[in-house]
């Protein structure tokens, strides 16, 4: 499935490598992991409720989340996840 990030998810990334550059390992991984199947055990996919109703989030080490959405490409109509967010579980939710 293609992943597309948008600018908060690319910022959001960027300042927790800043923080832990052992994370990067972990993210590309994750991504990697969730181009081929989203629904990976490994990754404890979940929908979100409440104001975040609309988005799914995915484990990414131990405290850090994912923020997705699945989307359709505008050009070619197919499936595509949107991945918005990324902190951890206390930051995000």
């Amino acid at each position: 499935m293609k992943i597309v990030l948008t600018p908060h998810f690319i910022r959001a990334a960027k300042k927790l490598i800043k923080k832990t550059p052992s994370l990067q390992k972990k993210i590309e991984k994750t991504i990697e992991l969730m181009e081929n199947d989203v629904f990976n055990p490994s990754l404890i996919t979940h929908k979100l409720s409440g104001d975040l109703d609309d988005l799914w989030a995915c484990s990414c080490g131990y405290d850090y989340r994912i923020v997705f959405s699945f989307e359709k490409d505008p050009g070619s109509k197919s499936n595509m996840l949107l991945l918005v967010d990324i902190g951890t579980h206390d930051e995000i939710y």
